[in-house]
């Protein structure tokens, strides 16, 4: 089967980490002030939703959930998802850091040194290194791990609402 396009997205209004399907890292920033800046995203996003199949995106923590700039920018990503087509699925930080390091707690330094010990990745900040974990983590559980992981790290992926990826894509 082939392995789905995943798209990781590490989402904030300053600096917006991503992976892109091909492993490509990279931060968004721009010269846009305010809500433009929502504009902004939202279009870079859309610049790519064609080309994927899945965005994995890492969740607001939860006594974030009902303010705050970051939900804007979720809800102008999550909007122009739905308008593509493009299923996605939130995996909470604690899920994530779990998932990559063991601990539901780990630091920032502590997730890159666990993608510079399993996958000799380095990346320009750590917004790039979570974007590349949520890909990761999208990849495993769809069966195209690029990094082994143990069992234990791997289970913690059962706690996300994955969606049903088509046949073609799907392991």
């Amino acid at each position: 089967m082939t392995a789905p396009r995943i798209l990781g997205l590490d989402l904030s209004i300053t600096a917006t980490g991503y992976a892109l399907p091909d492993g490509q890292t990279g931060t968004f920033k721009g010269p846009w002030k305010g809500d433009w800046r929502l504009v902004a995203i939202r279009t870079a996003i859309a610049g790519h939703a064609d080309a994927i199949d899945l965005a994995v995106i890492e969740d607001l923590p939860t006594h974030a959930k009902a303010a705050g700039i970051t939900g804007m920018v979720h809800g102008a990503v999550r909007t122009v998802l739905m308008e593509h087509g493009v299923p996605y699925a939130l995996v909470t930080p604690a899920t994530l850091k779990a998932y990559a390091t063991g601990k539901g707690n780990a630091d920032k330094t502590a997730m890159a040194i666990a993608a510079l010990k399993r996958a000799e990745r380095e990346f320009g900040d750590d917004n790039q290194c979570d974007a590349w974990w949520l890909r990761a983590a999208g990849l495993d559980w769809y069966g195209h791990a690029e990094v082994d992981m143990p069992k234990a790290q791997r289970d913690r992926l059962d706690k996300v609402d994955w969606p049903q990826l088509g046949a073609e894509v799907a392991a």
